[in-house]
């Protein structure tokens, strides 16, 4: 019978319930069927029924279109702040505030049609849920541990980021009180507006961290834990506030509220606790949290929740403490796939959208009592930034860290939001305290990331060093790489190409195994990275991707000689991911970095994208590395009976020029594998076949007679290469690398005479496809415009591998040979060898004091205008 009634007409009679009902008891009484049944209904009939409704005038429609506007304002607000580098939840905040009374709320007829009144207690109830499960997932995505593994540094900065500010709040406002709470409770008021001033956002400070790579530096470290220290002693102390904030209520009922949160904590960590270890323990090896288990755990969100809220403490509360006790992986890891996609992108802005509409600037009357919050607001801030700096110099960090630290500990958002809510509901706070202290809070949060970037600026020690190129170092010297690695399918191909490198005690490889996680706006990831990058990490601590691959390349180290491998994580936008990893490679000295191909081969043969992220990113790698790159290309390489064999067969590719060098120089190594057979396949155009010849005899003579430095290898070139063209360069290389492997029945080689790139082609369809494993090319063979390759490169599919790589990926070769594409770390003013002769101390000093970092290019055909360096701290 309800659904007959014209909603319009219920909501006139609601509303003036609600005005009859404030006036006095027995009107509420005489309206009070009305008021169960008829404020809204749920959805209407339809469009076609003919009964002329607005839909709007329904519960589930109106909750639909306010959703919808609330999630794309804030989209759109991320967009618009994106170039500032702001936090989302700055975006979150103002969008509410545009959307309410203070903006376009001002408009009665937007007001009353998206926003009205009647509609506010289902969007809350929907954003409190919203708020619970997210609560939730920041104490899983915490560690309890991390107190102790911390250390003293980050409770000192925590405790004096907290402390300060609480007693320099508490007595500001103590002074001002009769300006600042004139119609609130006093004691309330003070008490909730230090724990505003304590709190630090861990989430929003993750993120911050993240977006500006400081994440893994020591000052992003000793942040994140503070932070994590801070957001544990504010909810303690939010939970005491909250018990005696009721004006009403007696110290001994404030008491029971104390005595009955502490039991409930306590319950979690002795009961609930032990109880989820055993549930892990019971899931078989291998398997995953069942749907049921993980319906069950989510159930209990809601039952914590509601026993905080019975207890006298905001639901919240209990959410938070029940996360805490979850183990983090894998259980952990499984609800927060599952859950932080759909709450932090959905449910969450209706929280902070809550809290805009809440704030309206209108109210802001009185400027005495505006001055004054801003003052309290100041002062506090002041002391938490002082507070640390003085912790900060105590442990001997510089001050402008100091500095940096302590803007970063006045990071608001998520804790303060709901502090500042739970006051205005207890009502010790006022629609004009509220509003003032939102915004002044919006405005500290802006201003963390510009202060912090442009007073921290770390070190960056760009000092040039030689090893930049394999083709400068010798092949059975140690060799420092930097292996890229995306998902758990490109570690397999990485190893076996390690192991294909010939490591040994003779000569050694050193190998950065770098985790890529792109960052997504989630905090999961970038706590992993945090974690990943602690010298105290437990695998507790590490979701199980990242797990699974530093397992892998620390297995791999334990069981070969002549390895050493750091395992590392770095998470950040895909855009600015190769500023990161050419800074690391720099700053560890490597040699050459070896990224995987942004396709991956599928059952039936062909290449499939996956992250079409990752082509840019190579691209981007290609043109700022500081060293050398490989690309690699898995076809096979990583599967069983590839890595067991005993032989492995590799063909090199030669054109000439300085990629094609690099890739010698890495053959070079890999033929010094007792399993490895190398044939060199040397592609010449006829002109120049009898130059090339008598050159090549003339250096191999040289180099037999002992022209060479006995010790050298691997690329030590005689001489000075200035003057020189690059078919000298190429003949002096090879005649070298046959020289010093002269006799050696695991090479081969073979010349080939080609006109243009038909034959190109031709000539390598030729080939015997299944007698290899994996070919090695240059990313740019031969000479610019040479005809040999000059047609290949106006059909290259993917340009960063070259016409000759690309080629070789391509459907028409061999499904089952891998292709690794070498790019050349180009030197320019700078011999490519030692001297023949036992060099001079003195004039060696001088000659690498005159080898700066503005010496060196990534190739000839690269532009000097570009940059080389990065201002971007590196984010490890």
């Amino acid at each position: 019978m309800a659904s007959t009634v014209a909603p319009l007409n219920v909501d006139v009679v609601a509303v003036n319930t609600t005005t009859q009902g404030s006036n006095g008891l027995a009107a509420t009484k005489a309206f009070n069927p009305v008021v169960c049944y008829s404020p809204m209904m749920m959805t209407t009939n339809g469009m076609w029924q003919g009964e002329g409704v607005n839909p709007l005038e329904f519960s589930l429609p109106l909750f639909i279109v306010q959703l919808a506007v609330i999630v794309v304002t804030t989209r759109l607000l991320v967009i618009l702040l994106r170039p500032f580098r702001q936090p989302r939840v700055i975006a979150e905040i103002l969008a509410g505030v545009v959307l309410g009374p203070s903006m376009i709320g001002q408009s009665e007829v937007w007001a009353s049609l998206v926003f009205p009144v009647r509609s506010l207690l289902t969007l809350e109830t929907v954003a409190h849920l919203g708020l619970l499960y997210f609560l939730f997932l920041v104490g899983l995505e915490m560690d309890v541990d991390v107190i102790r593994r911390s250390g003293d540094k980050a409770v000192f900065v925590a405790m004096a980021g907290m402390a300060l500010p609480f007693c320099m709040g508490i007595a500001t406002s103590f002074i001002f009180r009769h300006q600042v709470s004139r119609n609130v409770h006093q004691t309330s008021f003070l008490l909730f507006l230090g724990v505003a001033l304590s709190v630090t956002a861990f989430p929003v400070l993750a993120r911050i961290l993240a977006e500006i790579k400081l994440l893994n530096t020591e000052l992003g470290r000793t942040a994140m834990s503070a932070a994590i220290v801070n957001d544990m002693c504010a909810w303690i102390l939010l939970a005491v506030a909250i018990s005696i904030s009721e004006v009403h209520s007696t110290a001994f009922s404030s008491l029971w509220v104390l005595l009955a949160g502490v039991t409930f904590v306590l319950f979690c960590f002795y009961a609930v606790r032990p109880l989820m270890w055993r549930l892990i323990r019971n899931i078989p090896e291998g398997d995953d949290v069942s749907n049921l288990q993980i319906t069950l755990i989510l159930t209990g969100v809601m039952i914590a929740g509601a026993l905080t809220d019975a207890i006298g403490i905001h639901s919240v509360f209990g959410a938070f403490v029940y996360g805490l006790v979850i183990p983090s992986a894998p259980l952990g890891v499984a609800l927060i796939e599952k859950l932080e996609d759909f709450v932090t992108g959905l449910l969450l802005p209706l929280f902070f959208a809550m809290s805009g509409l809440r704030t309206n600037v209108r109210m802001i009357r009185d400027p005495v009592t505006v001055g004054l919050l801003v003052l309290v607001f100041v002062m506090a801030s002041f002391a938490k930034v002082m507070g640390t700096i003085i912790i900060a110099a105590l442990y001997a960090m510089p001050f402008r860290e100091g500095i940096a630290l302590g803007f970063l500990m006045n990071t608001r958002g998520l804790v303060e939001m709901i502090v500042l809510n739970i006051g205005r509901d207890k009502q010790v706070l006022d629609d004009e305290s509220f509003a003032v202290m939102v915004l002044v809070s919006v405005a500290m949060t802006s201003l963390v990331t510009p202060v912090v970037t442009g007073v921290y600026r770390p070190s960056r020690r760009l000092v040039g060093y030689k090893r930049r190129n394999l083709q400068r170092i010798r092949h059975d010297s140690e060799l420092r790489m930097l292996a890229c690695v995306h998902t758990t399918r490109n570690v397999p191909s990485v190893l076996s190409l390690l192991e294909l490198s010939n490591p040994s005690k003779r000569s050694p490889i050193f190998i950065y195994a770098l985790h890529i996680i792109e960052l997504t706006g989630r905090a999961s990831n970038m706590l992993a990275a945090a974690a990943a990058s602690s010298s105290t990490r437990s695998s507790s601590t590490l979701p199980a991707a990242t797990e699974h691959i530093f397992n892998a390349f620390e297995n791999y180290e334990r069981l070969t000689g002549g390895v050493s491998i750091q395992t590392l994580a770095a998470v950040s936008p895909y855009q600015t991911m190769h500023d990161d990893v050419s800074v690391l490679a720099e700053d560890k000295h490597v040699s050459l970095i070896v990224i995987p191909f942004h396709k991956q081969q599928t059952v039936d043969g062909g290449m499939e994208p996956i992250n079409p992220s990752i082509k840019g990113f190579n691209e981007s790698l290609l043109s700022t590395s500081p060293c050398s790159v490989a690309i690699l290309v898995d076809r096979g390489l990583s599967a069983a009976t590839a890595r067991m064999a005993t032989e492995h067969r590799v063909a090199l590719f030669f054109f000439g020029g300085p990629d094609d060098r690099e890739a010698l120089a890495y053959a070079w190594r890999m033929v010094e594998h007792p399993g490895v057979s190398l044939t060199i396949v040397r592609f010449l155009p006829p002109d120049y076949r009898a130059a090339a010849r008598s050159f090549s005899e003339a250096s191999y003579r040289s180099a037999a007679s002992g022209g060479m430095d006995p010790r050298g290898g691997g690329g030590a070139m005689s001489g000075s290469t200035e003057g020189k063209s690059e078919l000298q360069m190429d003949e002096e290389y090879l005649g070298e690398f046959r020289a010093r492997n002269h006799g050696n029945p695991a090479i081969t080689y073979v010349d080939k005479s080609v006109t243009n790139s038909e034959e190109t082609v031709a000539a390598i369809r030729g080939m015997d496809n299944s007698a290899h494993e994996m070919y090695i090319v240059g990313r740019r063979p031969g000479e610019a415009g040479s005809p040999m390759t000059a047609a290949l490169e106006d059909w290259m599919e993917s340009p960063e591998l070259g016409p000759i790589g690309d080629m070789l990926v391509s459907s028409d070769f061999s499904m089952a040979v891998s292709v690794l594409v070498v790019q050349q770390y180009v030197v320019v003013g700078a011999p490519m060898a030692a001297p023949v002769a036992a060099p001079d101390p003195v004039r060696q000093y001088v000659g690498n004091a005159n080898q700066r970092p503005g010496a060196y290019r990534a190739s000839p055909a690269t532009s000097s205008s570009d940059s080389r360096w990065s201002d971007d701290t590196l984010g490890f």
